[in-house]
């Protein structure tokens, strides 16, 4: 059910220059219109020499894992995005699709290798209620894990709009910021560690509670 309740958006500082990533596989307008809502600067790129150029990147993507790694690998993005997150440590943020990519693997449609940044593997939804489907569409409650960027107040979480048959099962419990009840089991949608931020909702998509988050990240750097 959607919350309207703490929907003032945050202020983000002007300009700030965000460079999202290009995969030709999702809809770069929309996340491109949230970040300029909140201030910033907005650039899209599938070009390795501007990735390693960028001060923040942003990963989005929709559709199967093996063609968002595809991709990637398509355009010579994989070593200048691992190099600039885990080497230089700038930040980056996953959004649906995207967010799995951060992943060592998945299991969508047989076993393919994603970059490996986040420990951890993608696995489907199951259910066996017909009140749960697969794919999993619409507003959930996202319950926070832990006190971070993300979720200033762990006691509050927010009501953001999803649509993903897939998940991220982090190796580390550390890494998982906030999860939704599903089918009785805790479904991982968003994680954290250090300048590293997956969001398996889309918060471009979610109205206030999606553009407070986004601001809560970018306002962090």
């Amino acid at each position: 059910m959607r919350n309207s309740a703490n929907c003032k958006l945050l202020t983000v500082i002007k300009m700030k220059k965000i460079t999202i990533i290009d995969t030709e596989i999702s809809n770069l307008e929309s996340v491109a219109q949230a970040f300029k809502r909140i201030g910033c600067q907005v650039t899209s790129t599938n070009s390795p020499e501007k990735v390693n150029n960028a001060s923040f990147l942003v990963l989005p993507g929709v559709g199967a894992f093996e063609h968002g790694m595809r991709a990637l690998r398509k355009f010579q993005l994989v070593g200048a995005i691992k190099r600039r997150v885990e080497e230089d440590k700038i930040p980056i943020i996953g959004i649906c699709l995207g967010m799995q990519l951060l992943a060592d693997k998945s299991n969508e449609h047989g076993s393919h290798a994603g970059l490996g940044i986040i420990p951890g593997n993608v696995v489907g939804l199951e259910t066996n209620s017909t009140d749960y489907r697969v794919p999993n569409i619409g507003w959930c409650d996202v319950i926070a894990d832990k006190q971070c960027v993300m979720f200033d107040d762990p006691q509050q979480g927010g009501t953001f709009y999803h649509i993903h048959s897939f998940y991220m099962q982090c190796s580390n419990s550390d890494d998982v910021a906030a999860h939704i009840d599903y089918n009785g089991s805790k479904v991982t949608v968003a994680i954290e560690r250090e300048n590293v931020f997956g969001i398996q909702f889309h918060p471009e998509k979610s109205q206030d509670d999606g553009l407070n988050m986004l601001s809560r990240i970018v306002g962090s750097y």
